[in-house]
């Protein structure tokens, strides 16, 4: 599977320390084993979409079967996503 980041989720994630960097494209790299890990849960207000937490980060996105995609659409610190 192949991780592609919208532009938001990739623009925040280069504004990022190296620390937190690390550890979210760390995150990022397991979502492609099958079956993905991390603290994954489906969202209910999103017809296909998933979060991703890791630590105060939270990750949204979803998966395009079709094409063996996962597509992020936000990436942001806890309380600033909108579910």
């Amino acid at each position: 599977m192949t991780v592609i980041l919208d532009k938001q989720p990739e623009k925040y994630l280069n504004s990022l320390n190296e620390p937190d960097f690390s550890r979210i494209t760390n995150a990022l790299e397991k979502l492609k084993l099958e079956p993905p890990k991390g603290d994954i849960i489906k969202m209910q207000d999103r017809k296909n979409g998933y979060r991703l937490r890791i630590g105060d980060y939270r990750v949204i996105f979803h998966f395009e079967s079709e094409d063996e995609k996962i597509i992020v659409s936000e990436i942001d610190r806890r309380g600033q996503i909108i579910y």
